[in-house]
């Protein structure tokens, strides 16, 4: 089997706390990100939009786009606005051959807005749910009739966080949307990553392996804290640092023949956490269970052609 390493620039620059962000360059981070084992990069802010600028800085670092997030607002506005969006990105996605794009649901979501407490994240109603779903997929039936397929992102403080809203979530959408499973943030809304993966692998076309700190997330009071104060108090970090078993979660991938990107997604301080460092950590571990659970990593980064 095999299987691909990337990372997400999340971990140098953050879009929503800008004061956990690394001030460096996009060649510095993919160089950085490339020096520690990392053939792909998902997009982030300081990306071009442009494929003919864009193409050059990926192969003078060696690195191919393994994906990026687009936000979604499905749950309130219609099929054509969301199309008319994500558009672009799929011409640009398809121009340098990326794996396919991440949909995050944004609509009613706190999960950028630090004054609001994760208990006041939204919940859709069951005929709500089942509504959005349909629509969902049929949005990622259109996405991948324009020759890009998408990712989907659950995601903590948003309307599918909980382990029991993404099986509700799967289960009333169909196949024309596949699944990015997200091992930290599953876990941080208290779900059992393991069983999520029995579950719903056969949907899975795209992994995050983001780990969390437990002691930091059972300190919080969802009360009065938020997502993004949870961040900044450390939450998330890179698989080898955390509290998850990563050797059972990519030994349960594997168990089901999953072959494609794994993606370092954590988000925290550069300054006590420095980015290449934590990238060092985190592929030493995901190299150490990938050999384990019997995955070839494959070193090349830009293709050749």
């Amino acid at each position: 089997m095999k299987a691909k390493l990337g990372m997400s620039p999340i971990a140098w620059w953050n879009d929503d706390l800008v004061e956990l962000s690394d001030d460096v360059s996009l060649e510095e981070c993919l160089r950085q990100s490339r020096s520690a084992g990392f053939t792909g990069m998902e997009k982030g802010r300081r990306f071009p939009d442009d494929p003919s600028v864009m193409l050059p800085i990926l192969k003078a670092a060696d690195v191919t786009l393994c994906g990026g997030w687009f936000s979604g607002t499905l749950v309130d506005e219609d099929l054509a606005t969301n199309q008319a969006r994500i558009a672009p990105t799929i011409e640009l996605f398809k121009a340098v051959d990326a794996p396919c794009i991440v949909y995050g649901e944004v609509g009613r979501s706190i999960q950028g807005k630090r004054d609001i407490p994760l208990a006041q994240k939204p919940k859709l109603a069951d005929d709500e749910m089942k509504a959005y779903a349909r629509k969902v997929t049929q949005f990622g039936e259109w996405c991948a009739e324009q020759g890009m397929p998408l990712s989907y992102h659950h995601h903590m403080a948003a309307v599918v966080e909980t382990e029991a809203e993404l099986d509700a979530f799967m289960k009333n959408s169909g196949e024309g949307i596949p699944l990015l499973l997200d091992a930290g943030h599953l876990a941080f809304a208290g779900g059992n990553v393991l069983r999520a993966i029995d579950n719903h692998h056969a949907r899975i076309n795209h992994v995050h392996v983001k780990d969390v700190r437990m002691d930091v997330i059972n300190r919080l009071d969802r009360s009065r804290q938020s997502f993004l104060d949870a961040v900044a108090l450390g939450a998330f970090t890179v698989p080898g640092d955390g509290s998850l078993d990563f050797g059972a979660i990519v030994q349960k991938f594997a168990d089901y023949g999953y072959e494609g990107w794994f993606v370092v997604e954590a988000e925290q301080d550069p300054k006590p956490n420095p980015p290449l460092r934590m990238a060092q950590v985190g592929y030493k571990e995901l190299m150490r269970v990938m050999t384990a659970a019997g995955y070839t990593v494959e070193t090349q980064g830009f293709p050749n052609r």
